[in-house]
C-alpha cells in the first residue's frame, strides 16, 4: 500500500512562525517588557521544535487566557479526505458518526486501534459534501519506522490508518495540505474583539443566518487579499476561543497583526507550558491530551469527552469491539480534575493508604483561587498567599469517587458547596509501593475557571 504519511525527520522540524518568534516577537517583548533578551525554552514536540515559553513566564503566558491568549500550533497537521465515499471511509475509521453532519458543522472524534487503545483524537470539518479536512495532533503525520538504541520504533500515520479502512472500489482521496495553512489559536474573552478588528465581523457570524453569530463548533471561510481563510470555534481551552488556518503566503504577516493586538489588549502569545494549563483549569474536568490521559494502550471508555465523541450505535468502527468488551466488564475508571500543592507528575494517587490512581497530567496554575488553594490545607507559603499559586492536574481513577443523584450523574456539591476528595500523592517504587513524603491535594467536579466555550457570543461581543 503506498504511505501518505512523512518520513521521520532527520531533524526537529520548525513551524511556519518559528523565525518569527525568534526574529521578531522576542526582541518586541523584550523592548515592552523592558526585560533583557534570551533564548526562548523549546521542546520537541511530534518533532517539531516548539516553545515552551517567551520571556514570559509559564505563570503570565498561563494567565493572558483571561484577556486573550494567542498559540501557535502549526505543529498540528491538516488532512484533506474527499470523494464519493468519504462519510462511509470516516465512519468506518473512526468513532463518531459524520452522516448527518451539515457542511460548516466541526465534530470531535477518536482514533482507536484495532483493541480500542487511542491512537489520536481530532476535530473534523465538513467543507462539502463530499470532503473534509481532519485536525490532527502533532506527529501523527509520520509513516515510517527507526531504530533507538538498537530498538526498532514503528510509526504509522492518521492519513495511513484511515486510508487503510479504504475499500475496493471506492471513491476517496487523501492529502495533507498542512504546508498551506499556519494553524494559530486566539482564545479568550477579547478574542472575539480581536479577530472582529483585524478580519471583519462577517467572519464571526452564522453562515446560515448571518444576523446571528456563529455557532459552537461550527466554522467559516472567508476570503481576503485573494487568500482562502478558515476559522473554526470549538474552544481548545474550554473557553471562548477560535482556531484560525491563514494561508502560507500570509502567514507572517497575519500573526504580526493578530499577536501585536493581543499584546495591546493585554494579552500574550502562549507556549505550550501555558497551554497545557488551559486546558486543564476550565470546566469541571478539563480537556484530554493525546499521549497523557489518551494513549494506545488504554481505551477513552469513561474519559469525560467519550459520548460526545463516540457513537457506539454505529454497526462498526475500528476498535468497537474492545469498548464493547470493557463496558461489558463493567470497567469503572473515571478521569478526574485535582488541586495539589505542588507538582505531582507520574505519581500515584492514595486516599488513607489507598491507591486509587495514577497521575497523567500536573502543572502549577496561577489560576487557581486563594479559597480552592486554603482547601488543600497545606503549610506551603506559596500556596497560602493572596496572589499565590497551587498546581492543577488530571489523573485516571480506578472507581468513581463521587455519589450519584436520581439520575445517575455525580454529585458536585452538597447544599451549593463543592466536593473536595482529599488525597495525597506519592512517589513510587518499582513495585509501586508508596515512598518518601506526600505532596497534598483534593479531587473536585467544580472546575478550576468556568467553562465558557459553549456560552453564546453575546456575552463578549462588545467586550
Amino acid at each position: 500500500m503506498n504511505s501518505f504519511g512523512f518520513k521521520f525527520p532527520v531533524q526537529e522540524r520548525k513551524t511556519a512562525l518559528y523565525n518569527l518568534e525568534e526574529d521578531w516577537y522576542l526582541p518586541l517583548l523584550s523592548k515592552l517588557r523592558g526585560v533583557p533578551m534570551q533564548s526562548i525554552k523549546r521542546s520537541n514536540f511530534g518533532q517539531y521544535s516548539m516553545a515552551v515559553n517567551y520571556l514570559t513566564s509559564v505563570l503570565e503566558e498561563a494567565s493572558a487566557i483571561n484577556k486573550v491568549a494567542v498559540y501557535n500550533i502549526d505543529h498540528m497537521a491538516q488532512l484533506l479526505f474527499s470523494g464519493a465515499d468519504v462519510v462511509a471511509l470516516l465512519n468506518r475509521a473512526l468513532t463518531g458518526n459524520f452522516t448527518e453532519m451539515k457542511v460548516g458543522q466541526c465534530k470531535y472524534t477518536l482514533l482507536l486501534n484495532e483493541q480500542g487503545g487511542v491512537q489520536d483524537d481530532m476535530i473534523l470539518m465538513r467543507v462539502t459534501e463530499t470532503s473534509f479536512i481532519l485536525v490532527i495532533n502533532a506527529g501523527h503525520d509520520i509513516t515510517d519506522t527507526i531504530e533507538v538504541e538498537g530498538v526498532k520504533k514503528e510509526y504509522i500515520a492518521d492519513i495511513d490508518r484511515i486510508m487503510a479502512c479504504k475499500k475496493d472500489g471506492e471513491e476517496v482521496w487523501a492529502k495533507d495540505i498542512s504546508d498551506t495553512l499556519l494553524k494559530i489559536d486566539v482564545q479568550g474573552p477579547l478574542a472575539f474583539k480581536l479577530l472582529k478588528e483585524v478580519y471583519g465581523e462577517n467572519v464571526l457570524k452564522n453562515r446560515y443566518n448571518p444576523e446571528k453569530n456563529m455557532n459552537f463548533f461550527t466554522f467559516n471561510q472567508f476570503e481576503r487579499n485573494g487568500q482562502h481563510y478558515y476559522l473554526s470555534r470549538t474552544g481548545y481551552t474550554n473557553r471562548w476561543g477560535w482556531e484560525l488556518y491563514i494561508p502560507v503566503a500570509v502567514a507572517e504577516e497575519d500573526a504580526k497583526i493578530i499577536i501585536s493586538k493581543a499584546l495591546d489588549f493585554g494579552g500574550l502569545l502562549v507556549g505550550l507550558g501555558g497551554r497545557d494549563e488551559n486546558r486543564i483549569s476550565a470546566g469541571p474536568f478539563g480537556l484530554p491530551l493525546m499521549g497523557q490521559e489518551y494513549d494506545p494502550y488504554h481505551t477513552p471508555v469513561n474519559a469525560p469527552l467519550f459520548e460526545t465523541a463516540v457513537d457506539m450505535n454505529k454497526e462498526y468502527f475500528v476498535g468497537k469491539e474492545g469498548l464493547v468488551k470493557e463496558i461489558a466488564e463493567g470497567v469503572q475508571k473515571r478521569l478526574y480534575i485535582f488541586v495539589s500543592e505542588g507538582i505531582v507528575t507520574n505519581r500515584g494517587i492514595y486516599k488513607e493508604g489507598k491507591r486509587l490512581g495514577t497521575v497523567t497530567s500536573s502543572i502549577n496554575s496561577p489560576n487557581v483561587s486563594l479559597e480552592m488553594r486554603l482547601a488543600i490545607g497545606s503549610k506551603r507559603k506559596n500556596v497560602n498567599e493572596e496572589k499565590g499559586t497551587a498546581a492543577i492536574g488530571m489523573g485516571w481513577f480506578y472507581f468513581p469517587l463521587f455519589e450519584k443523584d436520581a439520575e445517575g450523574k455525580e454529585l458536585a456539591e452538597i447544599d451549593g458547596k463543592p466536593i473536595r476528595i482529599p488525597v495525597e500523592f506519592y512517589r513510587e517504587d518499582e513495585k509501586r509501593n508508596p515512598i518518601g513524603s506526600p505532596v497534598l491535594g483534593y479531587v473536585t467536579l467544580e472546575g478550576i475557571t468556568p467553562a465558557t466555550a459553549h456560552r453564546p457570543l453575546k456575552n463578549i461581543e462588545n467586550l
